[in-house]
């Protein structure tokens, strides 16, 4: 079969492909809070209000690299190396997408563009994050192994999501609004062809590991293709509309901690 549910469980239930997908979330995960603690540190003048709930965003990713490995430790496994051409994030940043690392280094405060940008960025891969986790949450919720993981991230992601709408329409109202559109257009077609990207990587590595026929690989790689094609042409809309939420101010709580798994 080559649903969803069954590819991934056969990766679940495999040691070796397990090790592999849940060092890639974590490092992409830790990538993340890494990028967030930054951009809050640097925030401009004018967004400092803003400045906490980034550094919210961050500690979340950081939990859930956090949970990630905890979920390797607790089946006696260390996480892997991470192939360069499944690293999501970093191929993003070699796209121009996003705020580089080197800018992020540099102890200069960003400017409100800057902030755009970042605001934009994440409201693209959020949209990504939310679509794969309520995937991973309608089959597995109830997993004993990872179902706890799955509903809490997925909850995150859900509220990362509506952080960036409610700030992207707030700046849109200050003034901002054909750059965040300009922006949000050229993130949206970046990351369509980067998850494509990164897709094909991850499946050719799990079809080693796995041992999948040249067959299976060869419809997988397809199906991949053909998710690409549609969101090239229409996909690509949904993430750039922007809409008020129905999680109003998502992260101006505290983050919660990071439950223990082993």
């Amino acid at each position: 079969m080559l649903s969803a549910k069954s590819l991934f469980r056969e990766i679940l239930d495999h040691d070796e492909s397990f090790r592999l997908f849940c060092s890639i979330a974590a490092g992409g995960e830790a990538q993340g809070g890494w990028e967030n603690g930054r951009i809050a540190a640097l925030a401009p003048p004018g967004q400092r209000a803003l400045a906490p709930k980034i550094a919210r965003h961050g500690a979340d990713e950081d939990k859930h690299g956090r949970i990630f490995t905890a979920l390797l430790r607790k089946r006696g496994l260390t996480p892997a190396p991470v192939p360069p051409e499944t690293d999501y994030t970093m191929l993003l940043e070699r796209r121009g997408i996003g705020l580089s690392h080197a800018r992020l280094r540099r102890d200069e405060p960003l400017t409100e563009r800057d902030i755009v940008v970042y605001l934009a960025h994440s409201r693209v891969t959020e949209q990504r994050a939310a679509e794969q986790m309520a995937l991973l949450l309608k089959h597995f919720a109830g997993h004993p192994e990872i179902g706890r993981a799955v509903r809490l991230i997925a909850d995150d992601e859900d509220n990362h999501l509506a952080y960036t709408h409610e700030e992207l329409l707030r700046l849109a109202a200050a003034g901002q609004g054909r750059f965040i559109q300009r922006t949000l257009r050229a993130c949206a077609l970046a990351e369509i062809r980067v998850h494509r990207d990164v897709s094909l990587a991850v499946m050719a590595r799990m079809s080693r590991l796995l041992g999948w026929s040249r067959t299976r690989s060869a419809l997988l790689a397809a199906g991949i293709r053909a998710v690409y094609c549609y969101e090239r042409l229409v996909g690509w809309h949904r993430m750039v509309t922007l809409g008020m939420p129905a999680r109003r101010d998502p992260l101006g709580d505290p983050a919660t901690p990071a439950p223990e798994f082993v």
